[in-house]
């Protein structure tokens, strides 16, 4: 009887041992967010303008998730379904709006006896990176923003020629084939506008007596950049002249550098007409060493 009771107890051992080798284990994780992912991002501002500072905050999307953030690393406050994501991140810049993904310049009132479509020719700074994302579960990941600079400086120098240069009261004028929206998810530059250029009389430096204009664009877009200005005189003599100059080959590269400014510079030439004289600009050329200063 008793070796009864000693071979229970051993097939009660054995069952037990071999019951608990098949139990299956409770699974291990990394996180605790085992069904999703998480996102902290960097961002990177290394390649916006010389002179310009990033701006203290800026807004975060991914899906139908949207959140403004500060600072450099953030982590964002969300739980990520695993899958395929795009993360937009950009500022606020006056006189922009972005909707979507993509950013549009407030438009402007067309100058007296001219028609079409006018944007703010001078918007604030935007910034802006799209970057690809992978999410998998359980698993905390992070990603650097690289921020773009996407408005960029334009200024134009014109040099008066002739006999009357001494006369000149004053140049004002348009640029048309500007960009008026950006799509920050592909870099696509659309809505061709124009913006209107006031010039004013350099005073100081290389190239005083010579007449600037600056303005801050999104970027070009359609077939054709043209100039177009009206220089007008003293007392009305001479009678205003027209300045017509296409500017298309010169800013054919303008969308692929905004963080660096661009400045040309070229002199009138005028042509006598029957009604007077016309006026274009046909040599540009790029104009360095920095700031000018004008009235």
């Amino acid at each position: 009887m008793k070796r009864n009771r000693i071979y229970q107890l051993i097939g009660a051992v054995a069952i037990a041992t071999l019951l608990a080798g098949c139990r299956v284990k409770d699974p291990i994780y990394n996180t605790p967010h085992p069904d999703h992912g998480t996102v902290t991002l960097t961002a990177d501002w290394s390649s916006i303008g010389e002179g310009l500072t990033a701006p203290a905050s800026y807004t975060v999307k991914a899906a139908d998730y949207t959140v403004t953030v500060s600072g450099v690393t953030n982590r964002l406050d969300r739980l990520f379904v695993p899958g395929r994501y795009s993360i937009y991140a950009y500022n606020t810049a006056e006189h922009i709006t972005v909707t979507g993904t993509t950013a549009n310049v407030e438009a402007a009132s067309a100058p007296a006896r001219q028609t079409g479509t006018f944007v703010r020719n001078t918007p604030g700074w935007l910034f802006a990176s799209a970057t690809d994302a992978t999410i998998e579960a359980d698993t905390e990941h992070a990603y650097t923003a690289v921020m773009q600079q996407q408005v960029r400086q334009f200024t134009i120098v014109i040099e008066p020629a002739g006999g009357t240069t001494d006369r000149i009261a004053g140049i004002t004028g348009t640029l048309s084939g500007v960009a008026a929206s950006l799509d920050i998810a592909d870099g696509t530059h659309a809505a061709p506008s124009s913006v209107v250029l006031t010039f004013s009389k350099i005073t100081d430096g290389a190239n005083v007596g010579k007449y600037t204009a600056t303005v801050r664009l999104l970027g070009t877009a359609g077939t054709q950049q043209q100039l177009t200005a009206t220089i007008t005189f003293t007392d009305g003599s001479p009678a205003a002249v027209t300045l017509t100059s296409d500017l298309t080959t010169e800013l054919a590269a303008f969308n692929a550098d905004k963080r660096t400014p661009l400045t040309l510079g070229g002199t009138i030439v005028e042509t006598p007409t029957g009604a007077g004289f016309s006026a274009t600009i046909t040599d540009w050329t790029p104009v360095h060493g920095g700031l000018v200063t004008a009235d």
